[in-house]
């Protein structure tokens, strides 16, 4: 089902994997099904000003045990390249769980927006404007349909994004988490080299055809992608259960412009005054074992950013941090909710 759904139909599954999640708050510990769409929530279409169609979900605020609205705030989650936010159902009901309304949004162009390639399965985007402008007209709009604080999060090229509309001044959160934010790349070549052997590339052949082989890490075939993404065996099943039963969802490389893009577009970010702009409690999330974004990227931009918290793993994570181990996960969780408490109270 591409960009032009309207609804979406999931087929029972005989294999659900389900979290239980203690909280203090609610006594026995309950359950998250990963691989439906909580009762909850509201599958849609939102249409961007060019009529491009774009999916998203949405939670309406929790209720207490006497069914009085928990009035916490409002959480907008985008994912990384490639991704979809089937993948993080199980974060995204737990923060409703605790009381936010939550939305997830789909990127133009990947998983069940369509896509802006030449196939449906290389990623591609001739401007990364085009994903900041699209997240800003949504925004505007979304904010004022429900109530603050306003959270702006996002996992990798999500969180990248996320931040450079800020930095633009597209966006006004009044915090921002940033999960493995894509703000290098890893590897041993500069930015700058990088980029200009990405701008080479895009002149010898066609720029929408596949940087890479069938595989998440630019330049390298893994010999395991789960590798790359997460210890926990059940949450990287529950993707490609997703990928089976939504098969919309799949992709697979980005493509020369998408790398091209990439490149210039986080050389910008990284450009002076750019980050020391951005005023906006920032947590960061990430890990010193990823090997897709760049851990001292990360580190930098923490360090620049007047108002940021970096929470750093080691060997226990991969890249997808809200899809490791429980052990992992709940820290980071934790961590992002202690943060939201201090930063971004109820109002």
């Amino acid at each position: 089902m591409g960009a032009g759904a309207t609804g979406y139909h999931l087929p029972k599954s005989n294999q659900c994997r389900r979290l239980a999640i203690s909280d203090s708050s609610k006594g026995p510990a309950y359950h998250i099904d990963r691989r439906a769409i909580p009762p909850a929530a509201r599958e849609s279409i939102w249409q961007a000003g060019d009529g491009h169609e774009l999916r998203r979900i949405d939670w309406p605020g929790a209720r207490d045990a006497d069914g009085e609205p928990i009035a916490r705030g409002s959480i907008l989650f985008l994912p990384g390249r490639g991704d979809n936010y089937e993948k993080y159902l199980e974060t995204l009901e737990q923060w409703h769980r605790a009381g936010w309304q939550v939305t997830a949004a789909d990127w133009r162009g990947q998983a069940g927006s369509g896509r802006l390639g030449k196939d449906p399965v290389t990623g591609h985007v001739d401007d990364f404007a085009l994903w900041v402008e699209d997240l800003g007209a949504f925004w505007s709009k979304w904010k004022s349909e429900r109530p603050g604080p306003y959270i702006l999060a996002g996992h990798s090229m999500g969180g990248h994004l996320v931040l450079r509309t800020v930095a633009d001044g597209v966006t006004d959160p009044d915090a921002l988490v940033l999960s493995a934010p894509m703000l290098g790349f890893v590897g041993p070549l500069p930015a700058a080299v990088g980029h200009t052997a990405a701008k080479l590339m895009n002149k010898i052949g066609d720029p929408m055809r596949p940087a890479w082989k069938w595989s998440e890490k630019p330049g390298a075939i893994p010999a395991s992608r789960q590798s790359l993404l997460t210890h926990d065996d059940d949450r990287y099943q529950d993707e490609l259960w997703w990928r089976e039963h939504r098969p919309e969802l799949v992709m697979g490389p980005g493509s020369w412009g998408w790398v091209e893009q990439a490149y210039a577009s986080m050389r910008g970010l990284f450009a002076p005054g750019r980050l020391e702009s951005v005023t906006t409690p920032v947590l960061l999330v990430a890990t010193s074992n990823d090997k897709l974004v760049s851990y001292p990227a990360t580190e930098q931009a923490a360090a620049r950013l007047p108002n940021a918290e970096l929470v750093g793993f080691g060997e226990e994570a991969h890249h997808e941090i809200l899809r490791e181990i429980d052990a992992v996960r709940d820290r980071a969780m934790d961590a992002i909710s202690e943060f939201l408490g201090r930063v971004a109270p109820p109002q």
